[in-house]
């Protein structure tokens, strides 16, 4: 048997009405990509990804102080509104 969560005035589980109905920041994958093999980076041996809510940060902190020639970064968003994305393409 499972016990429920008291509810309060202020929303489910202490949570408020309005933390539970806006919209989440969209997760996403972001990878430093080496232009010259179009190929991830790679620390001994894993791949470089970096998983945020906040992808623009985390291409300035790949690309800072390396050479724009020879380094990308890539972002890929990953959940559920990515997914509704692609299948509405």
């Amino acid at each position: 048997m499972t016990a429920a969560l008291p509810l309060g005035p202020i929303g489910h589980a202490g949570l408020s009405m309005f933390a539970m109905t806006a919209p989440l920041a969209q997760t996403c994958a972001v990878r430093l990509i080496d232009r010259r093999t179009g190929r991830t980076h790679r620390i001994n041996g894993s791949p470089l990804v970096l998983f945020t809510k906040t992808p623009d940060v985390a291409v300035a902190e790949l690309l800072s102080g390396r050479d724009a020639a020879v380094w990308e970064a890539r972002v890929e968003p990953i959940g559920v509104a990515a997914r509704n994305v692609r299948a509405n393409a």
